[in-house]
C-alpha cells in the first residue's frame, strides 16, 4: 500500500515537493488555504483584459524549471515554454533618466555597456565575474543541493575548506568594492541581493553570485508570465495522480510523541504517514506546530528575534496605450542614492529615496493586455511590517504611488503616465502576511545574514520532530524561484531517504 504524504501549502516548494514524492510512488495530497496555485507565484486579473504576476517575474536558471518535467519524462516546452530575453533589462538613474544602460547576457554587449559606465573599472568587473564564479561553483555542488541536518554534515574538514573558499565574512557591496569604484557600475551589478529580501550592504559576498548567473547564463521568459509554471506544476502533479484541497486553511500539524501524523482542518484531523509543510517556517513553527518539544530551538522568542527579509509595495496598472518608448520586459530605476534607500528599508524609515523595478509582461506576451494596450507591474521594496516604523494605510499606499508615478514621468515615454491609467490594484506588506501567510509581511522570508544561511539556516528535515519536513524560502538553501526548487527536491531527497533508508551520497570530496 502506498504510503501517503500530506504536503500543506501549494506554493512554489510546495508543488515541486509533492510532484517529486507523488513521481516516487508516494500517494501525495495538498492542503492549500487559496484557491489557486502557486503561493506567491500567482496572477492577478483586472477589468478590461490585464493579467499580470502576482510577485516572481525573472526566470533564471530555467535548467531548475525544466527539470521538474523531465524527471517526470515530460518535455518541458509543452508545460513552460521559455524565451531567452536579451537585454536581461535596462537600468534607468534618477538623476540621468535620458541616458539609460541596456544590460546583456551577450558578453560583447555586456563589455561596451560597462566601458561605456566606466572604462577604468572594466577590467575590474571581469575580477568580479572571475572571483564569483569560482565560489559558485563550490556553493553550487557543496552547499546549495545539499542538507545540514546534523552539525558535522558542515563541520568536518572538507566541507570547511570548501566553505572558507566561499570567504563567507564580507559583504557583497564591500566585495564588489574591491574591483570596481565607480558607483553606478557597483549598483548595478550588488542590487540584486534584493532579490532575495537582504541589502548588499549586509548581504554576504558569496550572494553577488546572482548578477554573475544573469550576465553569464541569462534571463528568460515564459509565455503567460511566471503564473504559467504554478499552473504547469499543477497540471503535472494531476497527471501523476496528486490531489489538490484547494480552500483549506491548515489550522495545526497533528503530533504524537514527537512524530507528524497529519494535520487539522475544519476541526477535523487527516493522518498520513508524512507531512510536509510549505507555509513559511516561522508562521509554521509559531502557528502550526504546536508541541513544544517538536519546536526544537524554534520558540516563539526565537522566532521573533530572527532577522526577516524586506518586504514589497507592488503596483498593477492597466494602461490605455503600448509604451513602444521602452524596449524592455524588465526595468530598474535607481535613486541615485542608493545606499541611503537601502539603509533606509532596513531601519524601518518610509522611503524618500526609493529605487524600483518595472515589468512590462505584456511586451513579450501581448495576451496578457488587450490588444494595442500594456500593463505596468511596479515593485518598490519596503521595509517589513515589524521594521517599518509607519503603517500601511491609505495615505503610505498613495505615498508611495504618487511617489513612483512623478519618478517615472521623468522617463521618456512615461510622461503622461498619470493620465494613462485605466484600471489597477496594489499589493502591500500587509497582504503578504494575510495571504501567503509570510511572517512579519516579509515577502522573502528569513533574511540571508551569514547567521541564517546553510547550516544556519532552517533545514528540510524537523530537528525535534519525526515524520516532518519543510520547504520553501525561510528553509536551507534559501528565497529565489531556482532556490526553493532546489528546496524542494532536498526536501524530497531528505523523505526518501528516512522512508527507505537508501541515502543519498552529499559527501564533500
Amino acid at each position: 500500500m502506498k504510503k501517503k504524504v500530506i504536503v500543506v501549502g501549494a506554493g512554489v516548494a510546495g508543488l515541486a515537493s509533492a510532484i517529486r514524492l507523488q513521481h516516487e510512488g508516494y500517494q501525495v495530497e495538498i492542503y492549500e488555504k487559496g484557491l489557486t496555485p502557486g503561493g506567491k507565484m500567482n496572477r492577478i486579473e483586472l477589468d478590461g483584459g490585464y493579467t499580470f504576476d502576482l510577485g516572481p517575474s525573472i526566470v533564471m536558471m530555467p535548467e531548475l524549471y525544466r527539470e521538474l518535467f523531465e524527471l517526470c519524462g515530460r518535455d518541458p516546452d509543452d508545460y513552460i515554454p521559455m524565451e531567452k530575453l536579451d537585454p536581461i533589462y535596462r537600468a534607468y538613474f534618477s538623476d540621468i533618466p535620458d541616458k539609460p544602460f541596456d544590460i546583456s547576457s551577450d558578453l560583447t554587449e555586456l563589455t561596451k555597456t560597462i566601458e561605456s559606465i566606466s572604462e577604468e573599472d572594466t577590467a575590474g568587473f571581469f575580477q568580479y565575474l572571475h572571483e564569483i564564479y569560482k565560489r559558485f561553483v563550490i556553493a553550487k555542488h557543496y552547499v546549495l543541493q545539499r542538507p545540514f541536518r546534523k552539525r558535522t554534515d558542515f563541520y568536518n574538514l572538507p566541507m570547511l575548506k570548501k566553505a572558507l573558499k566561499l570567504k563567507p565574512y564580507d559583504t557583497a557591496d564591500a566585495f564588489i568594492g574591491k574591483y570596481i569604484k565607480n558607483e553606478r557600475l557597483k549598483q548595478l551589478i550588488s542590487f540584486q541581493t534584493l532579490y532575495i529580501g537582504i541589502s548588499p550592504l549586509k548581504s554576504p559576498s558569496f550572494y553577488t553570485m546572482i548578477p554573475m548567473i544573469q550576465f553569464l547564463y541569462g534571463v528568460w521568459f515564459i509565455k503567460g508570465g511566471m503564473y504559467t509554471m504554478a499552473l504547469a506544476m499543477e497540471r503535472l502533479f494531476g497527471e501523476l495522480g496528486g490531489t489538490i484541497h484547494y480552500g483549506k486553511d491548515v489550522q495545526e500539524i497533528a503530533i504524537h510523541n514527537c512524530k507528524a501524523e497529519g494535520i487539522v482542518v475544519d476541526g477535523q484531523k487527516i493522518s498520513s504517514d508524512y507531512v510536509v509543510c510549505n507555509a513559511d517556517f516561522p508562521y509554521a513553527m509559531k502557528h502550526l506546530v504546536n508541541d513544544k518539544t517538536s519546536k526544537g530551538k524554534y520558540t516563539d522568542k526565537k522566532i521573533d528575534s530572527m532577522k526577516y527579509s524586506c518586504s514589497c509595495f507592488l503596483l498593477y496598472l492597466g494602461m490605455d496605450r503600448k509604451y513602444e518608448e521602452i524596449d524592455h520586459v524588465h526595468n530598474f530605476i535607481f535613486n541615485e542614492n542608493l545606499d541611503q534607500n537601502l539603509k533606509d528599508i532596513f531601519d524601518g524609515k518610509k522611503l524618500t529615496n526609493a529605487s524600483f523595478y518595472v515589468y512590462i509582461a505584456s511586451k513579450m506576451d501581448p495576451s496578457l493586455a488587450p490588444e494595442g494596450k500594456d500593463g505596468l507591474y511596479i515593485l518598490m521594496p519596503v521595509s517589513d511590517i515589524a521594521t517599518a516604523n509607519y503603517k500601511w494605510d491609505e495615505d503610505t499606499i498613495s505615498y508611495y504611488r504618487g511617489y513612483i508615478l512623478n519618478e517615472l514621468k521623468k522617463i521618456r515615454g512615461f510622461e503622461n503616465i498619470e493620465d494613462e491609467i485605466v484600471t489597477e490594484t496594489h499589493t502591500t506588506p500587509l497582504d503578504f502576511r494575510s495571504k501567503f501567510n509570510a511572517y512579519n509581511g516579509a515577502t522573502f522570508g528569513l533574511q540571508p545574514i551569514l547567521k541564517q544561511s546553510n547550516h544556519y539556516r532552517p533545514q528540510s528535515k524537523a530537528s525535534h520532530c519525526e515524520n516532518l519536513y519543510f520547504t520553501g524560502s525561510s528553509t536551507h538553501p534559501g528565497a529565489g524561484v531556482p532556490i526553493v526548487l532546489l528546496s524542494a527536491r532536498i526536501t524530497a531527497q531528505e523523505l526518501i531517504q528516512d522512508d527507505t533508508g537508501n541515502l543519498f551520497d552529499y559527501s564533500v570530496r
